[in-house]
């Protein structure tokens, strides 16, 4: 990734070090360019399967953005002596880059989450952010067999933004595989924005989300996928970064 803005590495991820603005003006500039771009929101659990497997981390080296997504990797930055001046998380992020979508006359597909979910959260969207022109919905859920024909569906729609929530890291191994194909000219990993936009997967209290403890809730709600993930990721990381200072 060669950037134009400064960064802050923690285990081997560069990411940006920006504020609201900045990163949607970044947005802009990569949109703008020759070259499609990919932009990915990594969080602690994103950096974990990175520490874990070198050509994942490679791809997220290789992506033209990576935005800070959670209280975690912002603590992480202060315990390597940096700052975030944001958390500049998917479900945060997102809708204000469909709102510069929406200024710059930008069409954009969703692509991922379960059956009928992006096409709610399109519908729910439209209604919230006027003008907003999405020209394909598609679920996340095909076989190799079929990518051909969902990438050729994006390209035929015209989508200047592709935004994928297949969770880490089939969303950017697809976009580092496919964006190109796609004729898209920015890629976006987005997690489960759109399960979070449609209440599949429900957000915690505000009081919780201002606290940075939002995984505490997702454990409740679900701790049979999650337990391992936050009771064994969350430590493993903070020592990963200790260790790395």
């Amino acid at each position: 990734m060669s950037s134009t803005f400064p960064t802050i590495e923690i285990l081997g991820i560069p990411f940006a070090r920006l504020d609201v603005a900045s990163a949607l003006d970044e947005v802009e500039r990569l949109y703008n360019r020759d070259e499609p771009a990919m932009v990915a929101h990594v969080n602690v659990h994103t950096v974990n399967l990175a520490s874990e497997d070198r050509a994942y981390r490679d791809v997220l080296r290789s992506a033209d953005m990576v935005l800070n997504d959670g209280k975690g990797v912002m603590l992480a930055a202060r315990l390597l002596g940096e700052r975030f001046p944001i958390d500049l998380n998917g479900n945060f992020f997102s809708p204000l880059v469909l709102q510069r979508a929406v200024a710059r006359n930008w069409n954009v597909y969703f692509l991922g989450a379960k059956p009928g979910v992006a096409d709610h959260a399109a519908a729910l969207l439209r209604a919230k952010i006027p003008g907003l022109e999405i020209v394909g919905v598609r679920d996340g859920h095909f076989s190799a067999a079929e990518e051909d024909a969902v990438v050729a569906e994006i390209r035929a729609s015209g989508a200047g933004v592709v935004m994928v929530g297949m969770g880490n890291p089939l969303q950017e191994r697809w976009l580092h595989r496919r964006l190109a194909d796609t004729g898209a000219r920015l890629g976006i990993g987005v997690g489960a924005f759109f399960d979070f936009q449609t209440g599949h997967v429900p957000r915690a209290p505000h009081w919780m989300q201002r606290l940075g403890i939002e995984w505490v809730h997702r454990l409740v709600k679900e701790p049979r996928r999650m337990w391992k993930r936050y009771l064994v990721g969350n430590p493993k990381f903070l020592v990963r970064v200790l260790r790395s200072r």
